[in-house]
């Protein structure tokens, strides 16, 4: 796996390269950060190392943790204000808005047959793939089945880890679409009615799902 210095001489010699990290990591910037490491063992190389092996990407740099952010702002935060386009990064404050602000959306019962909301939620004490070992996703998947397993009421459902799962439950789980192929690594959880369903250890950390059939 090649060095901080190697990516960096990469990223240097992609003169074609129009990535927002080939961008925003200025010479100044990479000495700057170089030395950091964030309580997770987040690195620079690990932030950066796609974007260096992949000089044609659009954007190149991904956080490392959560603490990426702040370790290494001085470039991450460039690149979220040129990818959305905006002079300042802060978190819009909570809002679920209304159900009753839409109204209703198919009155005639025509076309909206389902609806689904998906959203990603990660571990604050977990980094991202590129700091989190196998480990990590072990004590992260038994902190979630602590946590799945207190649900109450219409959010309360099982937990199905992929190891020990038997050949009909994983047939069950696949034609709903919870489960898609053999190399799946996700573990996942839903409630009896399958209107709540959260992966965990899907891409970074957790999936939310929630679902309703209208018709």
């Amino acid at each position: 796996m090649a060095s901080l210095e190697e990516l960096w001489g990469k990223l240097k010699a992609a003169e074609g390269s129009k990535s927002l990290l080939k961008k925003n990591l200025t010479e100044t910037i990479y000495n700057e950060l170089m030395d950091k490491k964030t309580s997770c063992g987040g690195t620079l190389a690990e932030c950066i190392r796609s974007g260096c092996e992949n000089t044609d990407s659009g954007t190149g740099i991904y956080a490392s943790d959560p603490e990426a952010y702040d370790t290494f702002g001085a470039v991450l935060i460039p690149v979220i204000k040129d990818y959305h386009k905006v002079t300042e990064v802060t978190h819009p404050p909570c809002n679920f808005g209304n159900l009753d602000d839409f109204g209703d959306l198919d009155p005639e019962n025509k076309f909206i047959v389902s609806t689904r909301v998906r959203v990603g939620r990660s571990h604050k004490s977990f980094g991202f793939p590129p700091t989190c070992n196998k480990e990590d996703r072990i004590k992260m998947e038994e902190l979630c089945k602590g946590a799945l397993d207190s649900l109450e009421g219409e959010h309360k459902g099982t937990y199905y880890p992929l190891v020990g799962m038997s050949d009909q439950v994983k047939e069950q789980l696949t034609a709903d679409h919870f489960l898609f192929n053999d190399k799946d690594r996700q573990r996942n959880f839903h409630n009896p009615n399958k209107t709540f369903l959260i992966w965990v250890n899907e891409e970074d950390h957790l999936r939310i799902i929630s679902m309703e059939m209208v018709r």
